[in-house]
């Protein structure tokens, strides 16, 4: 029953016990007069189904069968397949058949069918309207949907209320038979709305489903997650398709985890999935499934597309947005393989970044005085020739690293500063991923050694790290963070200090004035800092970086850049 009609193992066991004429455990009176409430509630939904589907096939409902038939091109046959009904103009007219089956007006109003004016009189909430039931994963009426016929309705479509049966962010229309679809193979479909779905699947593809009336909430993607691994959000092509496709990017981002995926097919001139079925057929429609793209390429095109990044500060803008939507995934598999491809995407917009390609030298391949032979075998394994970086960068990368693999519970301490390093040194971002992917384990070290045990020996075998305090003390772990902090800390001011004077450099035209000398004073000044900082292994690094940020944000202020006249 699990896998056949694609049902979790509870929903299982209760449809067999049901079939099979066996008790489930018995419940306690309080979950059991609930219940059967709900029943009750369903009944009522039940009884307004089969009128309206009744008036459906009178004389009243003629405009809507010419609808349904003309502008929708559904047959009678898919009417009786979708319970599709027709709402009187006549308000009373539910009531009155409610009535006659002896439910009680609390009830009718309850159910979000009936609603009651200020006067108190009892009216059909969705008269003169087409009707679709929405079902609920066990196949249970348990709301409405209204599409109105008038083009100066003030809702095209309107869905019932929230109600005992009934939460809207909760469920999903078609969700049961889109389940059951799914689970025999068929691509989870997500359209916007209930003529979407009824379109979709009318063309086959069965495993369809609609958000009811709301943009798709947090239960309702764990309910699609649940149905399927990958789903599809089939999306209309125009400004308002857009926005809700990011808007599902932006509420997924932090529940991404591994297995679990969606695709945007995002459709073409402004259609929905119904318009181009009925204009271009099923095989367009598929050939749109079949372009789906993955969530990151949307999230990318939402931050780069029709902008320019002509500038270091556009630039950096993106980079930033970019950090901040990655920073909202919280499982760190899926941070690190988001981060890769969003680097890779990056190089493909920007290029490789290599401003000035070094010429030929005295000492350099090519040159006139380069050594016969070339390079010594263990100059070509030094950490001049390996690092694409400064030679001091390298090494504290090296120490954070091999920190992190000897001490792996500090891990998610610093694993948003590992995620954010700029890594330089060879197999240094290979040795990062396995980290990162590896944060719950307790034989880390191993686990690389078996995987990468080359990248590995290369880490361990440089003297400075085996000297680092954290590599020849593995099990002080306090001691290890104090000296993760302070490796990051004089990484960072480091590579500050180097930026701000390439930046300066950058700016020289012709001799360098006194306001250029102070830039380079001040970010000397910010690197002996950090230097200062370190020098006691014991010493607490946030004071004096509290006090550095606090200088700086004086100097932003007073705005030091500019040069004042003496």
């Amino acid at each position: 029953m699990k896998e056949s009609e694609n049902l979790g193992f509870m929903e299982a066991v209760e449809t067999l016990a049901r079939e099979a004429g066996m008790q489930m455990p018995a419940r306690d009176p309080r979950a059991a007069e609930k219940a059967d409430r709900r029943t009750d509630l369903a009944q009522v939904m039940d009884e307004a189904v089969r009128f309206y589907r009744l008036q459906l096939k009178t004389g009243a409902g003629a405009a809507a069968r010419t609808y349904l038939s003309q502008k929708r091109r559904l047959n009678e046959a898919a009417w009786d397949r979708w319970d599709i009904g027709w709402s009187p103009d006549n308000a009373q007219a539910l009531v009155d058949a409610l009535a006659a089956k002896g439910i009680s007006p609390d009830l009718m109003v309850a159910s979000g069918v009936v609603a009651r004016s200020d006067n108190g009189r009892l009216y059909d909430r969705f008269h003169a309207r087409i009707i679709f039931p929405i079902r609920d994963g066990r196949g249970r009426v348990i709301s409405l949907g209204g599409r109105s016929l008038d083009p100066n309705a003030r809702a095209k479509y309107l869905n019932g209320p929230e109600t005992e049966l009934f939460d809207k962010g909760r469920n999903l229309f078609n969700q049961s038979p889109a389940r059951e679809a799914a689970g025999k193979g068929k691509p989870l479909i997500v359209a916007e709305g209930y003529m979407d779905v009824i379109a979709l699947s009318e063309a086959g593809f069965t495993a369809a489903v609609a958000p009811l009336g709301t943009a798709v909430t947090e239960d309702q993607l764990r309910l699609i997650w649940r149905i399927s691994d990958e789903p599809i959000l089939a999306l209309d092509g125009d400004t308002a398709g857009i926005r809700a496709a990011l808007r599902v990017v932006d509420l997924a981002l932090p529940m991404l985890e591994a297995g679990k995926a969606i695709r945007f097919a995002i459709l073409p001139g402004g259609m929905d999935p119904d318009d181009l079925i009925k204009a271009q057929g099923a095989a367009a429609m598929q050939a749109v499934l079949d372009s789906a793209q993955p969530m990151v390429r949307l999230l990318w095109q939402r931050e780069t597309e029709g902008r320019s990044f002509d500038s270091p500060e556009r630039r950096a803008a993106l980079d930033k947005t970019l950090r901040g939507h990655l920073a909202r995934i919280t499982d760190p598999s899926i941070r690190a393989h988001y981060t890769e491809e969003v680097k890779r995407l990056r190089a493909e917009l920007f290029g490789t970044g290599q401003i000035r390609p070094f010429q030929p030298g005295p000492w350099r391949k090519g040159g006139k005085n380069a050594p016969p032979g070339g390079a010594l075998a263990s100059t070509r394994s030094s950490l001049l020739a390996q690092g694409t970086g400064p030679i001091d960068e390298i090494l504290r990368e090296a120490v954070i690293l091999a920190t992190l693999v000897l001490h792996p519970v500090l891990i998610h301490r610093f694993e948003s500063a590992l995620e954010r390093l700029d890594l330089t040194g060879d197999d240094h971002d290979t040795l990062r991923q396995m980290i990162l992917a590896g944060a719950d384990m307790t034989d880390l070290h191993h686990r690389i050694a078996q995987s990468a045990p080359a990248a590995l020996d290369a880490l361990m075998s440089r003297p400075h790290v085996a000297i680092a305090p954290p590599v020849r003390n593995t099990a002080d772990h306090e001691l290890a963070a104090l000296c993760l902090a302070e490796e990051l800390a004089k990484l960072e001011a480091r590579r500050g200090a180097r930026r701000e004077i390439e930046d300066a450099m950058e700016d020289m035209d012709g001799l360098p004035d006194e306001g250029l000398t102070w830039r380079l004073s001040q970010a000397a000044e910010a690197r002996h800092r950090s230097e200062r900082s370190g020098q006691n292994d014991s010493a607490d690094l946030g004071e004096d970086r509290t006090a550095l940020s606090r200088h700086l944000q004086g100097l932003i202020d007073s705005q030091v850049w500019i040069k004042k006249n003496r």
